[in-house]
């Protein structure tokens, strides 16, 4: 027997005597990647199911990994080095390799190692037991999930509050003996009111405004101010990028010449706009389908338009190739159910749901329409004037090829110096033509794709224009290992009538309207759940983007349901919602601590204050800009490189590289693109630290900061002070603080320091205080 380390021998006793209990993601995680690998590579030889159990080891619970079988302990948790079912699979050791017929694919070893990374999660054995004996999901039961239920409006549990909403937020208080907290400072909730709508910070003057208007209506119209200013969409927007896993660089093997910064700009018109959320649903899905809409909404279709692909070596076997056609598929299922219902329907593609009334036939009914899908450019102009510039933008591309190949000629004859001068007017006369430089859209379109072979060893893809297929269910999610076709329909356990199929083209825009007609209880109640979370910092539901069972459940579910109804009721309106969520005492209370109330209720649950938020990366660095003065708040456009020191534009409009994020991005928490993120995870970290201290851009906004106070307040160092306190902090400054100040640049030109110099760490200071980079 092998002997463990007194470490992983001590962690091997913990987790078996006390499993943890893994988050949803974990268990996900091991669902969707991890079991189907050991179905299909382990579990002949090493289940309870095994005809002849090899080497005495199980791997069908998680206790049997740790018990192991001859040799000793399977894994150890955490530890990849020391677990001896990584070195098997990984084939360093000639006396074990596992699976003895062959070393596993890298992608499934690599799935291997994280579970082990992770802890080992695994589904809990009464789970397990009860999924394993089921035959077939009960949809009927599965519809009695929380989730799944219509929506209505409550009564009113009390008369006496400022909205319907406090008046559920008041019952849930008196429940745990809690109170809410009185109202904030005026200064702190326009600051906090401008963060949240607009991402940027308040003027100076917006505050004193603000702070003077008694009125009782001053806050109502603040807040109406902010959502009619663009910079709302602009806000607002990134939320939903997030959501879309948008990105300005996709990957290197990508075709085509779009220009996703269309997509992006398109939600921040649609936001701005109002277009009621079903309707921006449906656009994003099928604008080219749908009667109401225009050209330019064409960009709305960046939602899969934008997709991730992945690399398609035709050198492989076709069967190769169909497992990733089938994991972007896989990918976009993720994304769609996600986004729009707040389930994780492609834990489905291995073998139905272990927790949600989700079938594996479900998932392959939406695989059908992805598959009848294609990522193609489209433009944003109208037929009439697309075609020909497309027409033109194809000769232009074919006569630029030869032109380049015959001006590299050192030395070009008579006739190829004619050739030359003939081509470059041709050239230009293409040029010319009306709407050429219209640029186009990542989008997509309808037609089937195929994975056929070409040859030994080869493989072809083919696109069928204007045709939809249904395909075949992969048994155990392997793509080389078809079962019965699915037809093309959505979620039976949200359908109105499950045996409805999608027969129109793909069928996308029939899966847009069920989401927003069979689904609106549970399309509604995500949506809301998300603004709740932007505003509130954290949702009702806490997994924004999974309402099924393994999820959290709603804190106030009377109150989640009573806002998606109303929600509904006023036409899907996120203007509406905003207003109903703000105009909230709720909202309005003060962040200050009760520190009995914060012993009940560590994680403001139940809302017995405002939680003081960190501000993402985006409103951070916006906020230096907007002080320094240097912010450009033009709107639209082609992204620009982050890390480009003359690039003064919202962060909305730094550029994206799915899969290389600049250096600002990525240390501060900026989600990754290459998948559908439901929240922003806040971190603190040395390498942040770090940054600030030393990075090139607190440096260069300090500097243009301190020029400005010198160049715009008064000369007197107190009154310049409070300059800056007012433009950064969005506050007076407080006679200590002056006073401070003051001595600090006393002591800097003692000293010999110049003024310049003083003035600019005394900014970077403030820059880089948490004042400005928190909330209240």
């Amino acid at each position: 027997m092998i002997m463990l380390a007194a470490p992983a021998f001590l962690t091997l006793l913990v987790l078996a005597q006390s499993p943890p209990a893994f988050a949803a993601e974990d268990l996900e995680f091991f669902e969707k990647r991890v079991r189907p690998v050991l179905v299909e590579r382990c579990y002949e030889c090493h289940s309870a199911g095994s005809k002849q159990l090899e080497g005495g080891l199980l791997l069908d619970s998680r206790e049997a990994v740790f018990k192991g079988g001859d040799t000793g302990p399977a894994a150890v948790s955490v530890d990849v080095n020391q677990s001896r079912l990584i070195e098997a699979i990984r084939y360093k050791s000639e006396q074990l390799q596992m699976p003895p017929t062959g070393k596993l694919p890298d992608s499934e070893i690599g799935v291997l190692e994280e579970w082990v990374r992770r802890g080992l999660p695994f589904t809990p054995a009464d789970v397990a037991t009860k999924a394993a004996r089921r035959r077939e999901i009960d949809i009927a039961q599965g519809r009695q999930h929380w989730a799944f239920r219509p929506v209505r409006e409550y009564d009113l549990p009390f008369t006496s509050v400022a909205s319907r909403l406090d008046a559920f937020i008041a019952v849930a208080l008196q429940e745990q003996k809690l109170t809410q907290s009185d109202p904030t400072d005026r200064r702190v909730l326009v600051r906090r009111a401008s963060f949240d709508l607009l991402g940027l910070p308040p003027t100076a003057d917006d505050v004193e405004r603000f702070a003077a208007d008694k009125t009782p209506d001053a806050y109502e119209r603040l807040v109406d101010r902010y959502l009619a200013s663009p910079h709302y969409g602009e806000r607002w927007g990134r939320y939903w990028l997030d959501l879309a896993r948008y990105c300005d660089v996709a990957e290197s093997w990508r075709e085509g010449e779009a220009s996703p910064w269309l997509y992006r700009d398109w939600v921040v018109a649609a936001l701005n706009a109002d277009v009621p959320y079903n309707d921006f649903v449906r656009r994003q899905f099928a604008a080219d389908l749908l009667p109401f809409a225009h050209p330019a909404d064409n960009a709305a279709l960046g939602f899969l338009g934008l997709s991730p692909t992945y690399w398609k070596e035709l050198k492989l076997d076709h069967k190769v190739i169909k497992q990733v056609v089938a994991e972007e598929w896989e990918e976009r299922i993720e994304a769609i159910g996600g986004t729009f219902l707040g389930l994780t329907v492609a834990c489905a593609r291995c073998h139905d749901h272990k927790f949600d009334p989700v079938t594996q036939h479900d998932y392959y009914a939406l695989a059908g329409v992805l598959a009848s899908v294609k990522l193609a450019d489209r433009p944003i102009i109208a037929d009439e004037l697309a075609g020909p510039a497309g027409v033109a933008r194809a000769k232009l591309k074919t006569l630029q090829s030869l032109f380049d190949k015959l001006a590299k000629d050192k030395e070009p004859t008579e006739e190829e110096k004619a050739m030359l001068t003939e081509m470059r007017g041709e050239i230009d006369a293409l040029k010319q033509t009306p709407c050429y430089d219209s640029p186009l859209a990542p989008a997509i379109t309808d037609a089937s794709i195929l994975v056929v072979p070409d040859g030994e060893h080869r493989t072809k893809i083919e696109y069928r224009p204007h045709e939809a297929q249904d395909v075949a269910m992969h048994i155990r999610g392997n793509a080389g290992n078809p079962g019965p076709s699915v037809p093309r329909r959505f979620l039976a356990v949200l359908a109105s009538d499950p045996s409805d199929r999608f027969d129109e083209g793909s069928g996308r825009r029939e899966l847009a309207e069920a989401i927003v007609t069979d689904a609106a209880p549970l399309a509604a109640r995500v949506i809301v759940n998300r603004l709740w979370q932007g505003h509130f910092g954290r949702g009702l539901v806490a997994t924004p983007s999974n309402f099924g069972t393994t999820g959290r459940p709603p804190s106030h579910p009377e109150l989640l349901d009573d806002l998606a109804a109303r929600f509904i009721a006023r036409g899907w309106s996120l203007k509406w919602l905003h207003r109903e969520l703000m105009r909230s005492a709720t909202y309005q209370q003060s962040s200050l601590r009760d520190g009995e109330q914060h012993a009940r209720d560590p994680d403001n649950v139940w809302l017995w204050r405002m939680t003081p938020r960190q501000l993402d990366v985006e409103a951070w660095r916006d906020a230096m800009l907007a002080a320094s003065g240097e912010l450009d708040l033009t709107f639209g456009g082609p992204a620009i490189d982050l890390d480009k020191p003359e690039n003064r534009r919202r962060t909305l409009y730094g550029e994206v590289k799915r899969r290389e994020l600049s250096s600002l991005l990525r240390l501060f928490d900026f989600p990754d693109p290459t998948g559908h993120s439901a929240a922003r995870i806040t971190t603190t970290t040395p390498l942040q630290q770090l940054f600030t201290l030393n990075g090139p851009l607190l440096q260069t906004q300090s500097q243009r900061l301190a020029e400005r106070v010198q160049r715009e307040a008064p000369e007197d160092d107190g009154e310049r002070v409070k300059w800056l306190y007012r433009t950064v902090y969005a506050r007076p400054a407080s006679e200590q603080e002056v006073a401070a100040a003051v001595d600090y640049l006393a002591s800097c030109s003692q000293d010999g320091m110049a003024a310049d110099v003083a003035w600019n760490q005394f900014c970077y200071a403030l820059l880089a205080g948490n004042e400005l980079l928190f909330v209240e």
